[in-house]
């Protein structure tokens, strides 16, 4: 077989030539490989039985135009149509075993972060830091499944407001306990490093609820901010969704909709960090993101 290290598509000709082959690790050992574009008869069967589309369109087909409203007001939570989000929601629902159809909420969609707390553990502790710069693993455009790790310039400014939405199945263990969503920004003020906190005191039971906190008005350079979810004296379970970091018109928290919160990054991805970095994870303690029948 003949190797080569380089190919110039002459232009004109890209669309076909991709039409076949397809790239390949793109960073350890770029190579190309072959598409099979053609379907067997058995394979194409066999995908239409995997496939839980059918079933959730039929679903979907049944519900009134009041039903279908409220799961498009839902799905516009986490950049979905109704439609999408309903999908995802009643596949996830298939695939735990989950009878019936979900209930459409604004507070939370589908997979949601769960910070679980066992004896001999009584707290947890996890933080998602934001510098002014950091890399990021972003979808490809045009692409099914390829990322790219991604430099991100976030030139933090004033108004910056955390918010998030959780629910709480909390007990006290001891005398006292503390349960805070918060975040601290760092900032240079003639010369001398200083901080500034927003926090918002979570309930040790609550139904689902939105919270917010604006960070103080401040004077000086901006370094950084954290954000933070701790829990101590306390064991059970903390759900929450939505994370917002709002500053300069737009949303900077990572993995805001709780699609996998403890996602790590390797090989080429070394230097993108984790969504949420555990601080204090005793034995007992975990986090993860969950889909639960709320």
């Amino acid at each position: 077989m003949a190797k080569i290290s380089y190919v110039n598509v002459p232009a004109g000709l890209q669309d076909k030539f991709f039409l076949g082959l397809a790239p390949t690790d793109r960073f350890n050992f770029p190579h190309l490989s072959v598409k099979n574009p053609y379907l067997s008869v058995k394979r194409k069967k066999g995908l239409s039985q995997r496939s839980l589309m059918p079933q959730v369109s039929e679903l979907w087909a049944s519900l009134s135009s009041e039903e279908k409203t409220a799961w498009a007001n839902a799905g516009h939570e986490c950049g979905l149509s109704g439609w999408q989000d309903f999908l995802a929601e009643q596949c996830a629902r298939i695939k735990n075993q989950i009878s019936g159809t979900g209930t459409p909420s604004t507070l939370h969609q589908g997979f949601v972060g769960n910070l679980h707390i066992d004896a001999p553990a009584d707290g947890i502790w996890i933080a998602q830091f934001h510098p002014n710069t950091y890399w990021v693993s972003r979808k490809v455009a045009g692409t099914k499944a390829q990322y790219a790790p991604v430099l991100v310039n976030e030139n933090i400014a004033l108004p910056l407001t955390i918010s998030c939405n959780y629910k709480s199945e909390l007990a006290q263990v001891g005398d006292y306990h503390d349960t805070f969503f918060y975040a601290i920004l760092q900032y240079s003020y003639q010369g001398v490093t200083r901080s500034v906190t927003a926090n918002v005191t979570l309930d040790l039971t609550h139904d689902w609820v939105h919270v917010s906190a604006p960070v103080p008005a401040i004077n000086g350079y901006i370094v950084g901010y954290t954000l933070y979810f701790f829990l101590g004296g306390v064991t059970g379970d903390l759900y929450f969704d939505n994370v917002k970091v709002e500053h300069s018109g737009q949303n900077w928290a990572r993995d805001p909709h709780c699609k996998n919160i403890n996602q790590g990054f390797t090989r080429m991805f070394f230097q993108v960090p984790s969504h949420w970095v555990p601080l204090d994870l005793p034995t007992g303690s975990f986090l993860q993101s969950i889909y639960k029948n709320f």
